[in-house]
């Protein structure tokens, strides 16, 4: 399962709120292929769930995450932090094994095929 703070889910419904979506959409959490660590963290806003989809309800907000991606992120904690250098998200994935300077790029110890993963992040 991936968790939300109280401080994201606020943020997240401010947003959803501001677009008129509150009603209709929930928050999307996926990985995709790319970035220096060889995977990406993505988050959007989906009025629609797809078979296999884990949905949770947090702090009055739905999560959606779908099973592959929820393997490279289950047990993650998002957050937001706001702060004299600006704000944004922040995960805290227990399944990285590194993650890069950028905050959005990390890889596992293996794939969701059983494949190695690479060994170093290309962001130094």
């Amino acid at each position: 399962m991936v968790t939300l703070t109280p401080a994201a889910a606020e943020k997240l419904s401010g947003i959803l709120t501001q677009k008129g979506l509150r009603e209709t959409h929930a928050l999307r959490v996926f990985v995709k292929g790319g970035g220096c660590g060889g995977m990406q963290y993505g988050m959007t806003f989906d009025d629609q769930t797809r078979e296999g989809d884990e949905v949770t309800e947090q702090h009055g907000l739905r999560v959606v995450v779908d099973p592959t991606s929820l393997f490279y992120i289950d047990g993650a904690n998002i957050d937001y932090v706001d702060n004299l250098m600006g704000g944004g998200f922040h995960i805290d994935n227990p399944q990285a094994t590194s993650a890069c300077g950028c905050g959005s790029s990390f890889r596992t110890a293996k794939s969701h095929t059983g494949e190695e993963m690479p060994q170093s992040c290309g962001h130094h």
